[in-house]
C-alpha cells in the first residue's frame, strides 16, 4: 500500500480495520489527499487545454495550413514517446510524488516556448519539450490516482480524470476570454503558469509517499522478457479512445471554424462543449461502473463516439455539431479511467511501468490522428478525416465486447 505523508499512519491497507477505525482523522485526511489528487489532475488539464484553445490563434498568426499544422501536432506525440521509455522508470525509481510536482511544474513553463514561438521550427520544438514533460506528468499523477484510489472502498479514479476534463473545459473558457479581450497566447499562458504554481504551493504536502511493498516486489519486472497480453489489449483500446480525443483537442476549434463557420469566438464553442461533456461524463463514471459494470459502459461509449463523430459529418451546422462533439465528450470519458484504473491494479507490473505501457500504446492515437486529420483534410475535406476516426469507436466496442479482462 503507497505510504501516506508523515501526518498519517504509513502502515494503512485499503479498507482495513484499522484503517477504518481511524474515523473522522482518517476520513478528513483521505479527502484533503483526494482533493490534492484532484487538483493536480487540474493543473495537467489546464496546461493542455490552455494550448489547445490558442491552436486556431496561432495557426492564424505563424500563417499555417492544414497540413503544417498536422505536421507541427505530430511533433507533440513524438516528444511523449520519446520520454516513454524513460518516465515509467522514473516514477517507480524516484516515487510518483516528487515526479509529480517536478513536471507540473515544468509542463506549465513550458507553455512559454509555444507563445513565444515566431515561426514553425520553433513551435516544433516548443511541441517536442511540451509533449516530453507531459508525459512524465502523465504517468506520475496517473500513478497518484491509483494509490489514492485504494485508500477509498467506492469508485473514485472517475472524478480525478473529471478534474482534468473539468479543467480543459475552466481552460476553454479562459481561452474564450482571452481571446475576447484581444490578449495574446503569450499572456495567457502566463496566467496558466501562475495558476499551476498555486495549485502546487497549497497541494504538495498532501501528494502520496512512496511506494507498496507490492510494487517494490514487482520492481524488477522487466515487460519486454514477460509482456502482459492484457495490457497490450488495454493499450489498443485506449489508443482508439485517444484518438477521438486527439480529433477533438486539435482540430475542434479549426473544424467549427472552417465547417461550421462559426463566428469570432465561438470557435472554441466545440471545443468547450466537448470538454464540459467529457468532464460531466467523468465524474458520472464511477456511478456508471458501480451499477452495470466496465465492459457494458464502455461498449456503448463506443457506439456513442461513432454515433457523434458522424453526425457533426452529416450535419455540418452550428448546433448539430455542438450536439454532436457533446456526445463525442460522453463516449470518450469513460475510456482512459476505466482502462487506466484496471492497468494500474496489475498484479505482475509495477503501477508506473503498467500505465506506461498502456500510454505507450494509446498515445499513437495522438500520435497517428492529428498529423492524419491535417493530411486528409489538406487532399480532400476535413470532414472525411472526421469520418475515418470514427471507425475508432466501433473498434471500442468490438474489442471490449471480446476482451476477458473485462466482467
Amino acid at each position: 500500500m503507497p505510504q501516506t505523508n508523515d501526518n498519517f499512519p504509513s502502515n494503512l491497507e485499503p479498507k482495513s480495520k484499522i484503517t477504518k477505525s481511524f474515523g473522522k482523522i482518517k476520513k478528513s485526511y483521505l479527502n484533503r489527499v483526494r482533493l490534492a489528487t484532484s487538483l493536480f489532475f487540474v493543473g495537467m488539464g489546464f496546461c493542455f487545454s490552455t494550448w489547445a484553445s490558442r491552436i486556431p490563434d496561432i495557426k492564424s498568426t505563424l500563417n499555417l495550413s492544414e497540413g503544417v499544422l498536422g505536421s507541427l501536432l505530430f511533433v507533440l506525440p513524438i516528444g511523449q514517446l520519446v520520454a516513454m521509455p524513460f518516465s515509467g522508470k522514473a516514477v517507480t525509481q524516484y516515487g510518483s510524488r516528487n515526479i509529480s510536482i517536478i513536471s507540473l511544474l515544468l509542463y506549465s513553463f513550458c507553455l512559454l516556448s509555444l507563445g513565444l514561438a515566431t515561426n514553425s521550427w520553433q513551435l516544433a520544438i516548443g511541441l517536442f519539450l511540451f509533449g516530453f514533460i507531459s508525459n512524465y506528468c502523465n504517468i506520475a499523477i496517473n500513478t497518484q490516482g491509483v494509490y489514492t484510489q485504494q485508500f477509498f472502498e467506492k469508485p473514485i479514479i472517475g472524478s480525478f480524470h473529471g478534474s482534468w476534463s473539468l479543467a480543459g473545459f475552466f481552460g476553454a473558457l479562459v481561452g474564450f476570454l482571452m481571446i475576447s479581450f484581444g490578449l495574446s497566447p503569450f499572456q495567457h499562458f502566463i496566467f496558466a503558469i501562475f495558476l499551476v504554481l498555486l495549485i502546487v504551493l497549497f497541494n504538495y504536502k498532501f501528494i502520496l509517499k512512496g511506494k507498496s511493498k507490492q510494487e517494490e516486489e514487482k520492481s524488477s519486472y522487466s515487460f519486454w522478457k514477460n509482456p502482459d497480453k492484457n495490457l497490450v489489449w488495454l493499450g489498443v483500446i485506449c489508443f482508439c479512445g485517444m484518438a477521438s480525443e486527439g480529433i477533438m483537442f486539435d482540430w475542434s476549434g479549426v473544424y467549427f471554424k472552417e465547417i461550421v463557420k462559426a463566428p469570432g469566438a465561438l470557435v472554441v464553442l466545440g471545443y468547450t462543449i466537448f470538454m464540459i461533456s467529457m468532464a460531466s461524463g467523468r465524474f458520472l463514471s464511477d456511478i456508471l461502473v458501480a451499477n452495470f459494470g466496465a465492459k457494458k459502459v464502455l461498449i456503448i461509449s463506443g457506439l456513442v463516439i461513432s454515433s457523434g463523430l458522424y453526425m457533426a459529418v452529416l450535419l455540418p451546422y452550428l448546433i448539430p455539431c455542438s450536439i454532436a462533439f457533446m456526445m463525442v465528450g460522453f463516449g470518450v470519458s469513460n475510456v482512459i479511467p476505466i482502462i487506466f484504473n484496471i492497468a494500474g491494479n496489475n498484479e505482475k507490473v509495477p503501477t508506473g511501468i503498467a500505465l506506461t505501457v498502456v500510454t505507450s500504446i494509446s498515445f499513437l492515437g495522438f500520435l497517428i490522428g492529428p498529423p492524419l486529420i491535417g493530411f486528409i483534410a489538406e487532399l480532400t475535406n476535413l470532414k472525411y478525416s472526421f469520418a475515418l476516426i470514427g471507425v475508432f469507436g466501433i473498434f471500442i466496442s468490438l474489442l471490449v465486447s471480446r476482451l476477458k479482462v473485462f466482467k
